[in-house]
């Protein structure tokens, strides 16, 4: 939805770089990269949301300050991008939707080529869902998803038409670290959803919703990742955590005041209308630990609601609505694995999150765990630190 900062002196300097699409819009890139813990037991996730990526440096930016406009552009949302992959080395990036901001884009697939290049100029991993104006260019929605998943390095996933509403529903599975018993396991779940642009039911105004076939969709597929999870020989207690991605915030997100989440709240909560029931289904599923979106710029809070935590992303692009002064941001994602009795690593022990500004410091805030398997539930820690 409504962002902006202090503009490091890279941002002006950055180039950007056109990257061909390559191969054929498919289900799967056909060279992905297996997801695995490393050997530090650790799997980091940098979620970037609403970058809103027009035609380059010829887009201005939004919301920032008078001091700040000379020279600003669509420039200063990739010099951000690789500055945060420079400084945090994620093992995948997720882009959670307004990648492109259509109205302002003339060209959608160059604006994708470079928007996603310095994920795929990195060689890292990445994954996109839709957000709600990712369409309104030269592609329609469904060209979009399939114009992504061609390019370089990308997990991400196309659903044909009729199978299941939208055009980006898919699961990657991280595996166990390397040499370890669970290392041909998947033992983090990562879901991610189409939550779709604007109802099309005449009578309903506003948002879309996640759908039906797509609640199906994540029912059976957590409930398949668990049963391979839990089966022996491995013999688990517990399902494997799943962590979800999509753009548009849940009715939930409304649940929250300042005295029980993490973050700032400075705009109205933009979910649709319609309440699908989705959360509830996350519930019933029982691995779902963590929801991730985007729209609202403004909101980079974390709330746990019913043993899951739904957070923010924080706005990301400069082309993208903010507030003047309140730095542009990123969320990261840490999930670390624990120690068996052979003192080899196991399961995860613990999600971890926190916010990069984009701002002179880099400023890290608002550190949390999301979950702990030693604590049996959720908790969260405030950094002292505030945007």
């Amino acid at each position: 939805m409504r962002m902006a900062a202090f503009l490091p002196a890279i941002a002006v300097a950055v180039s950007l770089i056109f990257v061909p699409v390559w191969g054929v819009a498919t289900g799967r890139a056909s060279s992905a990269k297996q997801l695995r813990f490393g050997k530090d037991g650790r799997f980091k996730i940098l979620q970037v949301a609403d970058m809103h990526f027009a035609d380059g440096r010829s887009t201005p930016c939004e919301d920032v300050l008078p001091s700040q406009r000379r020279g600003c552009s669509d420039l200063n949302t990739t010099a951000f991008v690789f500055r945060m992959i420079d400084a945090e080395k994620p093992d995948l990036v997720v882009f959670t939707g307004d990648n492109i901001f259509g109205f302002d884009a003339t060209d959608a697939a160059k604006s994708m080529d470079n928007a996603f290049s310095p994920a795929i100029t990195s060689s890292i991993p990445w994954a996109a869902v839709l957000g709600n104006h990712d369409q309104e260019s030269t592609l329609s929605r469904e060209g979009v998803m399939k114009h992504i998943v061609g390019l370089k390095h990308t997990l991400s996933q196309f659903n044909p038409p009729g199978e299941i509403d939208g055009f980006g529903n898919y699961n990657l599975e991280v595996r166990g670290a390397e040499g370890s018993s669970l290392a041909n396991k998947s033992v983090l779940n990562l879901y991610f959803l189409d939550s779709g642009d604007y109802s099309t039911v005449p009578s309903i105004t506003g948002y879309d919703w996640i759908k039906p076939s797509q609640q199906l969709w994540f029912q059976r597929t957590s409930k398949k990742l668990q049963r391979a999870y839990v089966s022996k020989p491995m013999a688990q207690k517990a399902p494997a955590p799943g962590l979800v991605f999509f753009h548009i915030p849940l009715p939930e997100f409304a649940s929250f005041d300042s005295s029980n989440f993490t973050g700032v709240k400075q705009e109205a909560i933009s979910s649709p209308s319609v309440n699908s029931g989705f959360f509830a289904t996350m519930v019933e599923a029982g691995d779902v630990k963590a929801v991730f979106t985007g729209h609202d710029h403004i909101n980079d809070f974390c709330g746990e609601l019913t043993g899951i935590q739904l957070c923010y992303g924080g706005g990301f692009g400069y082309h993208a609505y903010g507030k003047a002064g309140w730095a542009r941001r990123a969320r990261l994602i840490t999930v670390s694995l624990g120690k068996t009795k052979r003192t080899e690593w196991g399961g995860v022990k613990s999600v971890k999150t926190w916010k990069r500004l984009d701002d002179k410091h880099f400023t890290a805030i608002d550190s949390m765990v999301l979950w702990s398997k030693t604590y049996g539930g959720n908790r969260r820690k405030k950094h002292i630190n505030r945007a």
